[in-house]
């Protein structure tokens, strides 16, 4: 039987076994969203996922046509100068030959007075005839030119009708997933504002969408892997003064930290916190949301998840159904998914 002294030094072995195992409840370490990535809440967060990357990818087709029909508009403009010139010029040339006043070759030979004299003047001949031809099959060219451009520019048009309509369709998508995962709400007050804009686009398609992209960098904060957008964003960060603790892969579950584009940037220094994040903890979490939403565009961003809260490209910011803890609400770290 153990004696009094040493039945209060197992239990207190005991004790430090089990902090050292689990740890301070208040300071713990918890995987932030470990829940909100599996179980039912999967299927939503696939849905979302799937919705927010296509409708970033309607927009970035939209702006690339939407400038593609400016820079054709400036080139019709100038199209359409040289063309009223060229039928200017066209015009002389036929009323001149109307009125019989173009030299012809009985005129040449009539009026020289040598064979020398005759031999000049049908050069001449063949020189104004030949420049005659030119300008007017510079003249039909033009106007298949400027032909070509109005097709374009209808198709243009066409092609942004088309990437609204997959846009709104997208945008409606997202929120039927946030509704369904117990968010989606308006919300119109203290959300993170004012981020400058430190970064320079990533690289597109052709068509204006993003590069598809997988797991192929490794990943800084973890043993894992991201991928090149995450990791470009992460630096990007960095430079921009948001040095806390970060994590990004992590393996199971579903959501975009397994595929590598996704990471999570506590609002602590050093760790990440089973608490919510205040006073200057509260406020890099904002401004880290606010800066990552100014420079949603050229990194290519997703949506942003913060104090219960998640930002999309297509509704802005609304209300988020987490699961009831710092870490599921995400009231201790600002999750940024790439697409």
């Amino acid at each position: 039987m153990l004696t009094a002294p040493r039945r209060l030094l197992t239990l207190a072995v005991t004790a430090l076994l089990l902090v050292a195992t689990f740890g301070n409840p208040a300071t713990a370490e918890p995987t932030p969203g470990a829940n909100e990535d599996g179980g039912q809440n999967l299927t939503v967060r696939q849905a979302l996922d799937k919705a927010t990357a296509a409708y970033n990818d309607a927009k970035g087709r939209l702006d690339k046509s939407v400038a593609d029909q400016a820079s054709i508009g400036d080139q019709m403009a100038t199209t359409q100068t040289r063309l009223t010139e060229l039928q200017a010029s066209a015009g002389t040339i036929a009323a001149t030959a109307y009125r019989g006043r173009r030299v012809s070759l009985l005129t040449v030979m009539v009026g020289a007075e040598n064979p020398d004299d005759m031999l000049h003047n049908m050069v001449t001949v063949e020189y104004m005839l030949q420049q005659e031809d030119k300008q007017l099959r510079e003249v039909v060219a033009t106007q298949k030119q400027l032909e070509q451009q109005r097709k374009d520019i209808d198709a243009a048009v066409a092609n942004q009708q088309a990437q609204l309509k997959i846009m709104e369709a997208n945008k409606k998508a997202a929120e039927d997933a946030l509704r369904k995962a117990g968010g989606g709400a308006d919300v119109s007050s203290g959300v993170p504002t004012g981020g400058k804009v430190t970064t320079n686009p990533v690289a597109r398609n052709s068509d204006g969408s993003y590069p598809s992209e997988g797991c192929t960098i490794n990943d800084p904060t973890t043993s894992g892997c991201i991928s090149p957008r995450m990791l470009n964003a992460y630096n990007e960060a960095r430079k921009a003064g948001f040095t806390h603790y970060t994590s990004c892969h992590r393996n199971g579950g579903g959501g975009d930290h397994p595929l590598g584009k996704a990471c999570d940037f506590s609002a602590n220094a050093s760790t990440f916190v089973n608490a919510r994040a205040t006073g200057a903890d509260k406020t890099y979490g904002d401004n880290l949301a606010a800066w990552a939403i100014a420079n949603a565009k050229n990194l290519g961003v997703k949506y942003v998840i913060w104090y219960k809260r998640i930002w999309q490209p297509s509704s802005g910011w609304k209300s988020y159904g987490g699961d009831g803890t710092p870490a599921g609400d995400h009231y201790n770290h600002v999750h940024i998914s790439m697409q």
